[in-house]
């Protein structure tokens, strides 16, 4: 059974009762990130490595920068993707081998030694900043401008995976989304911990999306943050009646799509999802059904990419 992201997880100043209490479990986390960083960590020298991964559990943008590196590198390098075999991450794993070449082995010691077999120039990991043993060249943590680091709390009191001080160890933050108050507040606290990591802001944005603007929906995700959907639809005008909510990485069932349908009827519109959900649909739904393709563009391009070439 799929489960909801806890809403008390980013419940910021104020910490929950809920949290308070979970406190103890996550000493569970501590004791693991503890195991973690004492592990011994394993150089590549045949090609170059690039983590995108994140802090906070879910959401945060790591795969469309993954896919965003990969189409920049591949001009130039043999470039593959290394995505851990997590059997419900499968739309995450179909999306990018749509457009590039994915390593999807069971560990990503496996992947990495067929990457080397392959005589690969460039590895990008879709996640993997908590797998401690890989000296990465380069490692990249995602933020969501709105959920940032959440109540500020490891797993299960919070939505983080290791404490945000960890930020010292990391090279470059992407925050996607648009800016605001507290995510500005946010740059500055990152800067307190590690005043070398340099912070550059992603925003998505639709393509071929002129069509869309004519029509009405009703729309539905299974994503980790799902208003970055609904926002990025309103930022570009594009209408909708009523947003239907799924748990992350959720598998549609035929009785889902068609009470979709039943309800898109009713209010007169059509159906309207993200990408990563589509590619989680069955095909003989996909017809009734629009998609969302966004870009991540990235503030700063040049910098950006002058940063990671003289990284690696």
């Amino acid at each position: 059974m799929k489960l909801y992201k806890p809403k008390f997880w980013d419940k910021r100043g104020n910490i929950s009762l809920f949290s308070i209490l979970l406190l103890p479990l996550s000493l569970i986390t501590i004791i693991k990130n503890y195991y973690e960083n004492g592990k011994i960590k394993r150089n590549f020298y045949d090609f170059r490595t690039i983590c995108v991964g994140n802090i906070y559990i879910g959401g945060t943008g790591k795969t469309p920068l993954v896919n965003t590196l990969a189409s920049h590198f591949k001009k130039k390098f043999k470039t593959a993707i290394i995505k851990k075999n997590y059997t419900s991450h499968t739309d995450e794993k179909k999306l990018l081998e749509s457009k590039h070449k994915v390593i999807f082995e069971k560990t990503r010691e496996l992947s990495l030694s067929k990457a080397e077999q392959e005589k690969t120039q460039i590895v990008i990991f879709d996640d993997g900043l908590q797998e401690k043993t890989i000296n990465y060249d380069i490692k990249i943590v995602c933020f969501n401008s709105l959920k940032l680091d959440g109540n500020g709390l490891l797993i299960p009191a919070g939505p983080l995976r290791e404490k945000l001080n960890s930020i010292k160890n990391y090279d470059l933050v992407l925050i996607n989304g648009n800016t605001n108050k507290e995510s500005k507040n946010f740059e500055k606290k990152i800067k307190n911990i590690n005043p070398n990591i340099k912070i550059f802001i992603g925003k998505y944005v639709p393509k071929d999306y002129s069509k869309l603007r004519r029509k009405k929906f009703v729309i539905f995700s299974g994503i980790g943050n799902p208003h970055t959907f609904s926002d990025t639809l309103e930022d570009f005008k594009i209408k909708f009646t009523e947003y239907k909510k799924f748990p992350d990485h959720y598998n549609y069932k035929e009785t889902d799509l068609l009470k979709l349908k039943e309800l898109a009827k009713l209010k007169n519109c059509e159906l309207l999802t993200t990408e990563k959900d589509y590619l989680r649909i069955k095909k003989s739904f996909r017809k009734s059904i629009n998609f969302l393709k966004v870009e991540l563009l990235i503030n700063q391009h040049n910098q950006f990419y002058k940063y990671l070439k003289e990284k690696l």
